[in-house]
Formats: structure tokens, C-alpha cells, sequence
């Protein structure tokens, strides 16, 4: 799972498709919501403010 801003979304997903040899579920941070999950508050590549959910 990665969380990302718009400028590492490609990464992610070229990692995940890597790692898990399948396309990943991708949505939008502000789409989405979960009761025992905060989206952290900074990309997993960088210091920028997370958009994408990649899963």
C-alpha cells in the first residue's frame, strides 16, 4: 500500500505492479474514508501532501 501525492502516483504504481505482479486499486485520499485508518499526512516518496491511495 502507498500513500502519494499526484507527482510520485507513477512510482507507486510501477512498485506495486513489481512487487505484486498485478495493476493496484488506486483512489483518491479525498474519496475515500476509513473508521480505523488515517492517511498519514506526507507522500511515501516525499514531503508533499498525500493525494492517491495505491492498493
Amino acid at each position: 500500500m502507498y500513500v502519494v501525492c499526484e507527482k510520485h502516483l507513477e512510482d507507486a504504481i510501477e512498485e506495486f505492479v513489481d512487487v505484486y505482479e498485478q495493476p493496484p486499486d488506486i483512489y483518491r485520499l479525498d474519496d475515500v474514508s476509513f473508521t480505523d485508518w488515517l492517511a498519514p499526512h506526507k507522500c511515501d516518496f516525499c514531503d508533499d501532501i498525500p493525494k492517491y491511495l495505491v492498493v
